[in-house]
């Protein structure tokens, strides 16, 4: 039979998976994460008609002569460019700026992907639409041990912050110089003990000659008193700090201007126990829960994957990949260390499907198409002639 009927079959099924791979490009150009795929086809062997001849005494060396026997799909590479970015406004949608994959568990199956639409089941584990966990790194006490093992990424729906006893206390604001002799300005505050019950501490300037006398209390039985005194330029020249109990009062802050009195205590360091309130997650992949009482603390941090050689990773469906002993083994840590991008909540990376280049792909595909069945047709016209010579 002829050689061009054999090759022409090839080219038809080359060009037939070039057709498959470009029909599944197209078909995921709305898949979340999904990355584009590339027919590469090659020549198979050729078949010798004449060897090569070396140069010779008064004669010329000689080419070899051979005959292609068709062609073969060499492989089909994956396209992991960057897609672009769909902002959805979910926090737990994620997605992976730069290099790096999530690690998801399924049983004891392990399997990478770059798709991060993500939810919260029942129990708080943070899992994709198929209910695969997302792997990360634990907290304990608001610190995230990167350096531990992977487990599920878990949002602990009864987890409260512990209170905070006040320590310090800042006060500023201004104290009318003007003020009358005698005179009483009274600030309070709330402050907490180490249980977070709430105490009313108060402050009480009294005016002097000299400046101003500052009496204190914290709501647990504990007083002290101080002066402190102001320069012509306004700002304290004596005192400035007050321990009542276990509380320091920090007035450097107050200034001695005349008119204005807005002296108050801004800001203290205690807190109340907190619940569980919200829950944001950063750049660097750390899951931060917000409490009731106002405080935030880290929950977790979600991992991610890089590989020495992402095209030798195997798809396994539902966006997922697994690895390969081509791919390299899984090299883990905290989004933005090493070369692993960041995470942007909120947002979603869609499909690197170029729509223009598909569609070029298939006329190119479909032509080859047509050429290798024209060689089919050519070829069996030959052999029709060939046996007509019978007639």
């Amino acid at each position: 039979m002829l050689r061009s009927l054999y090759s022409g079959i090839s080219g038809l099924r080359s060009h037939q998976e070039m057709l498959d791979v470009t029909g599944n490009n197209i078909a995921n150009v709305n898949t979340a994460g999904f990355k584009s795929s590339t027919t590469v086809f090659q020549d198979t062997l050729s078949q010798m008609t004449q060897g090569a001849g070396s140069p010779q005494s008064g004669l010329g060396g000689t080419n070899p002569a051979q005959i292609g026997l068709g062609v073969q799909v060499a492989g089909v590479s994956t396209n992991f460019a960057q897609g672009s970015a769909e902002a959805t406004g979910k926090a737990t949608d994620l997605m992976i700026s730069g290099d790096g994959f999530f690690v998801t568990r399924q049983g004891n199956d392990t399997v990478y992907t770059r798709a991060g639409s993500f939810d919260f089941d029942a129990q708080g584990l943070l899992t994709t639409p198929d209910g695969k966990i997302v792997q990360g790194y634990s907290a304990t006490n608001g610190v995230v041990d990167d350096g531990g093992q992977l487990g599920d990424i878990t949002l602990p729906l009864t987890a409260a912050a512990p209170a905070a006893v006040t320590t310090s206390a800042t006060v500023d604001g201004n104290l009318p110089s003007d003020t009358a002799t005698g005179q009483v300005i009274t600030r309070d505050s709330d402050v907490y003990d180490a249980s977070g019950t709430k105490h009313a501490m108060t402050l009480a300037f009294t005016k002097t000659a000299a400046g101003w006398n500052v009496s204190g209390t914290d709501g647990e039985g504990n007083a002290a008193s101080g002066t402190i005194t102001f320069g012509a330029d306004g700002k304290i020249s004596g005192g400035g700090t007050l321990k009542i109990g276990g509380i320091t009062a920090d007035m450097t802050q107050l200034t001695g201007f005349a008119t204005l009195s807005t002296a108050s205590i801004s800001s203290q360091n205690g807190h109340a126990a907190g619940t569980l309130k919200g829950f944001s997650i950063s750049q660097d992949g750390t899951l931060v829960g917000q409490f009731s009482n106002g405080s935030t603390e880290a929950l977790g941090r979600i991992a991610l994957a890089s590989f020495a050689n992402p095209g030798g990773l195997e798809k396994v469906g539902d966006s997922g990949y697994r690895a390969t002993a081509n791919s390299g083994s899984a090299q883990v840590g905290s989004p933005t260390s090493g070369s692993l991008g960041s995470l942007a909540s909120g947002t979603l990376e869609m499909s690197n499907v170029d729509l223009s280049q598909e569609f070029t792909n298939l006329i190119v595909a479909q032509r080859g198409f047509q050429a290798n069945a024209r060689i089919i047709t050519t070829s069996d016209s030959v052999l029709e002639e060939l046996t007509n010579l019978k007639r």
